[in-house]
């Protein structure tokens, strides 16, 4: 059913080819709003009708608002009503979590084993394609993960830690991302990621993700990750005691489930060492203030922009990144000065030189090898492999 009135508002706008109007149009204003867990549930009804049905003019009277998908006249009243009452959603029966939780548009499952949120594709989320960039991706990735945590009360600290973890001075690091984007988002799509955690062997822990477009429910990516268990002092690696295991598998699925269930899937194929000299490379890579995160290390999604920025132009000219897998082999300080180095992956039959040029150049699907060194004493960093579609324009 579309709400009609909404839909002749939002053309007298010139709103109706916004992407979050694409994925939400379809839906009355207060049904739209029913999925969102405000201050620790749905949204107040009050709230949520005056703020679905009212297009805002605000305090000076002036400009207009989108709020779910109508544009609906409204008083200066009912503008201060709808306000009052998504405040007043907040403030009540929030069973004291914090603002950003109660606001965020994220929840467990009704079984509690895994948990998804939606995000709107920002303006300065998207690259030269006028789609979300590899880098959005990954960031979103790395941002329902840590929001999957804190629903469940582990720590807020950037490392996801369980109590006894936090005891000891353990954290989680990662030491394989793997990603594929079947179709990437535009600025304004509306982008749901459903996370889930499970058990990987004695020595670690498994995050999945799965990625759809809210407004048709087409996956468009999918990725996993494996996490291994480091002591925060010492910087090295422990295995994962029966004590820590019991504190989170608690909200990990009974049986396994895997994001890429195929047992010849890229997300297991071992990546090889990508040997000097290469055909493409980056030297000299400094690591900026911005890269660091909330823990005086290098971010994990800034190892991806370093891979990429040794790809040959023509293939970032002509292609699109469908997946990319990252082995991370030693941390990065803000001090270190890294190589960038690719070259195009052979198969076991090509007979080429390797250039990434004429009909190799050609062809949908390009397999490259990345790998990442510190500068100076030339210790490996992390390896990676990518593949590149042909691009549609």
């Amino acid at each position: 059913m579309y709400n009609s009135g909404g839909e002749r508002a939002v053309q007298r706008g010139g709103a109706a080819a916004s992407g979050v109007l694409r994925s939400l149009r379809r839906r009355p204003g207060v049904e739209m709003l029913k999925g969102y867990h405000v201050a620790g549930g749905p949204i107040r009804a009050r709230g949520a009708v005056a703020a679905a049905q009212c297009r805002g003019r605000g305090a000076a009277g002036g400009g207009r608002r989108l709020w779910a998908a109508a544009w609906v006249p409204c008083s200066r009243a009912e503008t201060a009503a709808a306000a009052a009452g998504l405040t007043a959603a907040v403030a009540d029966g929030g069973g004291g979590k914090g603002l950003a939780e109660r606001l965020r548009l994220g929840s467990l499952v009704e079984d509690g084993l895994s948990y998804k949120e939606s995000f709107i594709v920002r303006c300065y989320e998207v690259g030269i394609n006028k789609t979300a960039t590899v880098e959005t991706i990954a960031n979103l990735l790395q941002e329902v993960g840590c929001n999957h945590a804190q629903s469940v009360g582990f720590s807020t600290d950037g490392f996801a830690t369980t109590p006894t973890m936090r005891k000891l001075h353990l954290i989680w690091v990662t030491s394989r991302m793997h990603i594929e984007i079947y179709k990437y988002p535009a600025w304004g799509d509306v982008v749901e990621i459903e996370t889930w955690c499970q058990g990987e062997g004695k020595i670690g822990t498994r995050r999945d993700w799965i990625l759809k477009d809210l407004a048709s429910g087409e996956v468009i990516g999918r990725a996993t990750s494996k996490w291994v268990m480091m002591n925060q002092d010492t910087r090295r690696l422990q295995r994962v005691s029966d004590e820590v295991r019991e504190e989170y598998l608690v909200f990990c699925p009974r049986t396994p489930r895997l994001a890429f269930p195929e047992e010849d899937n890229g997300s297991l194929k071992k990546i090889p060492k990508l040997e000097d000299p290469a055909e493409y490379s980056r030297l000299g890579l400094i690591p900026r203030r911005a890269d660091l995160d909330m823990n005086q290390h290098v971010n994990n999604v800034t190892y991806i922009g370093w891979v990429l920025e040794s790809m040959p132009q023509e293939i970032i000219d002509t292609h699109e990144l469908q997946t990319i897998t990252l082995d991370y082999r030693r941390e990065c300080q803000h001090n270190d000065m890294v190589d960038s180095l690719t070259s195009l992956e052979l198969a076991d039959d090509d007979t080429t030189n390797g250039s990434a040029t004429g009909k190799q150049h050609e062809q949908a699907h390009r397999p490259f090898l990345h790998f990442l060194r510190l500068s100076g004493t030339g210790l490996e960093i992390n390896r990676g492999r990518t593949e590149w579609r042909k691009l549609v324009r």
